[in-house]
């Protein structure tokens, strides 16, 4: 059975659809106190799938964490957690005295309630796999091939462009399932939303994708998009993976000249335009 909070709905009826599998809304409610309380409708023995896309990360962790109590007293008998965007991975080691690792602290409380963890995309540097941070059976799912059907649907022949080096493993997977070139750029970040961005010579094109997993304030993905336009492309989109966007960001990237900003489904978000209930339906199975 499929159980979802109510802000992951959408993304959970395209997985029970394709799955063939019945979806039951989880219910929530709070005290006066602001303590949150979370009820199942599970059948005993039956394997439960619980969604919830953890952005706004805080309240959400506590009520998945209520949800995983619930199910396992309604008579779970396996649990998978799909959280197609995954918080606190960035966190992986002390960056300053007195910081906690949070992403060993996440990693070990959700392994401990989950037989398995599905995402896409999680931010990890200094790790390989997401099963080195959270106990079991965790993967993190590519989003090329979801990003690489957009590109060949909606920019056939465009020049995809990942902001730094960081990007490049996944934006050369993209860029090779739908066919086309692609650049990485080198970055100096000068402050919280301050880039400077630069592009190494670019092949002949008028319109170009740039690329990116998580899209936060904006200042990355306007630097890439202000790069392009002075090395005279015409026609520049964006895509990306994860659709935070704080508040400003999609001014700030319009501002840049940025014609079209697109994202995955993994947040909820008007943005919204590149479906992952395929590669997350393909795991569950």
């Amino acid at each position: 059975m499929i159980h979802a909070f109510a802000d992951s709905l959408a993304l959970a009826r395209h997985l029970a659809a394709r799955l063939r599998r019945p979806l039951r809304p989880v219910a929530l409610s709070h005290f006066p106190d602001g303590e949150s309380l979370v009820r199942v409708a599970h059948r005993r023995g039956a394997d439960a799938v619980l969604v919830r896309s953890l952005h706004d990360p805080n309240a959400k962790l506590v009520e998945v964490i209520l949800a995983a109590d619930a199910l396992r007293h309604a008579g779970a008998r396996r649990l998978t957690l799909v959280a197609p965007y995954l918080p606190y991975m960035r966190q992986d080691r002390v960056f300053a005295a007195g910081e906690p690792v949070s992403q060993r602290i996440v990693g070990a409380l959700l392994g401990g309630l989950f037989e398995r963890v599905l995402t896409v995309e999680a931010h990890l540097h200094r790790v390989r796999r997401l099963s080195e941070v959270i106990p079991g059976a965790a993967r993190s799912l590519p989003a090329a091939p979801a990003l690489a059907a957009w590109v060949a649907a909606a920019a056939p022949g465009a020049l995809l462009v990942g902001p730094d080096a960081e990007s490049a493993p996944w934006v050369r997977a993209v860029a090779r399932r739908a066919g086309v070139a692609w650049v990485v750029g080198e970055k100096e970040r000068l402050g919280a939303r301050r880039v400077r961005l630069t592009l190494p010579p670019l092949p002949a094109c008028r319109r170009a994708v740039v690329i990116d997993d998580i899209a936060s304030s904006g200042a990355t993905l306007a630097a890439a998009a202000r790069a392009l336009r002075r090395a005279g492309v015409a026609r520049i989109d964006v895509a990306v993976v994860h659709a935070i966007f704080a508040a400003g960001a999609l001014r700030r990237i319009r501002a840049a000249g940025v014609r079209r900003i697109v994202s995955c489904d993994t947040i909820p978000h008007p943005t919204n335009a590149i479906p992952t209930a395929p590669l997350l339906a393909a795991a569950l199975r």
